[in-house]
């Protein structure tokens, strides 16, 4: 029995599941919405909500932001957090992203799923690659 085991260790040591889902938390936040499998998506569904839990105590709290850094590997990552997604969901007790399943891999039918935040910014998807894009061909003219 499983009783009380309290997360998914997907066949990981302990640095490799810490840098996992330090990266993962990283590209949700940015784009807001990422694809990956379904339980390393359930499992993030955690990380990410604790996150945003730190970012409502707001801009103002050191503390907060400094455990949010610790746990994000970009200042971009956690400015856009404390900043963005914060006051986004100052009003709401929970709940901040959702897991949507998208069928099977087509190489080895692993179950997908696509996390999101919920009122996510549709435009925020690709947005860091449109800009990097946009400045290559500024550079090139």
């Amino acid at each position: 029995m499983r009783h009380a085991r309290g997360y998914r260790r997907l066949n990981r040591t302990h640095e490799h599941r810490k840098a996992l889902f330090s990266n993962m938390a990283g590209s949700l936040i940015e784009h807001e919405q990422i694809k990956t499998t379904l339980p390393k998506a359930k499992e993030l569904k955690r990380i990410a909500d604790k996150l945003i839990t730190l970012a409502k105590r707001g801009g103002d709290d050191l503390h907060a932001r400094r455990q949010a850094a610790s746990q994000l590997k970009q200042d971009a990552y956690v400015a856009k957090l404390f900043d963005v997604l914060g006051p986004r969901y100052a009003e709401r007790n929970g709940g901040y992203t959702r897991v949507l399943k998208a069928g099977f891999r087509y190489g080895d039918m692993a179950p997908m799923a696509i996390i999101e935040f919920v009122d996510r910014d549709p435009d925020a998807k690709g947005a860091a690659d449109k800009a990097r894009v946009a400045a290559e061909e500024a550079l090139e003219d």
